[in-house]
């Protein structure tokens, strides 16, 4: 079963993330959106959008840089392992504070307005409970960190995700022995990229850099009432 979820299943998901998305875009491209709600309800939407966000995007590209970048690259610029953890630890745990707070704010907001949570599907819901689950255990996971500073267990993960994406036989064989905690969690993360085409994330495949810098969110001007000019209800013979 570890080699099954750490070894095959990656690749499972990586397909479906793939395939899906492309054939969702090609098959049903007016579905490729986010679905926003600010017309039904704009309050804590802005605070718990950008804290959410914000620290997703963060945390995903500091996943990606971290556990891909060859480990000769950190031993030529002369980070030690050790401070690569602890790096990781400290904008990590940053982020993921931030990010579980926002969604924590979102998701409030989605069960509590009772619109809001009549337009919601439950792709909607259950896509946002396993996020706040995968940082909940990606928070809980620096404590475990916390106890092994010396780096080497990132570098195990590190030489797992690399040797996943170069197609090298027996990688998961990196990570046999870790906590159950990270295990839970790349098994988690795996899972939220094999149902990612189908739902509403999709939409961070389209621009996800122009969250950092977008100028806000939908422009909603209220309708304005103007006197159309009269016409005259004679007959002109010209027309």
């Amino acid at each position: 079963m570890h080699d099954f979820f750490f070894g095959t299943y990656p690749y499972i998901a990586l397909t479906v993330l793939i395939l899906g998305s492309v054939a969702r875009y090609e098959r049903d491209p007016f579905t490729w959106k986010s679905s926003s709600s600010q017309l039904l309800r704009r309050k804590q939407l802005v605070l718990g959008s950008v804290l959410f966000h914000v620290g997703v995007l963060v945390i995903f590209f500091g996943h990606l840089i971290g556990l891909l970048t060859p480990i000769a690259i950190f031993d030529a610029l002369g980070i030690s392992h050790s401070a690569k953890q602890i790096m990781a630890i400290v904008a990590g745990g940053v982020a993921g504070v931030m990010a579980l707070a926002g969604g924590g704010i979102l998701m409030h907001r989605r069960l509590s307005d009772p619109r809001i949570r009549a337009t919601s599907s439950f792709g909607d819901i259950a896509i946002l409970w396993l996020l706040l689950a995968q940082l909940v255990l990606g928070l809980a996971t620096i404590f475990v960190s916390l106890g092994h500073l010396d780096g080497y267990e990132m570098v195990r993960f590190m030489a797992w995700a690399q040797g996943i994406f170069t197609l090298q036989a027996g990688a998961a064989d990196h990570i046999i022995g870790v906590h159950w905690l990270f295990k839970l969690h790349l098994f988690l993360g795996l899972t939220i990229f094999l149902v990612f085409p189908f739902t509403r994330l999709v939409h961070m495949l389209s621009a996800p850099l122009r969250y950092l810098t977008r100028p806000g969110f939908q422009i909603v001007r209220s309708r304005r009432k103007t006197a159309l000019p009269k016409r005259d209800n004679k007959i002109n013979p010209a027309e």
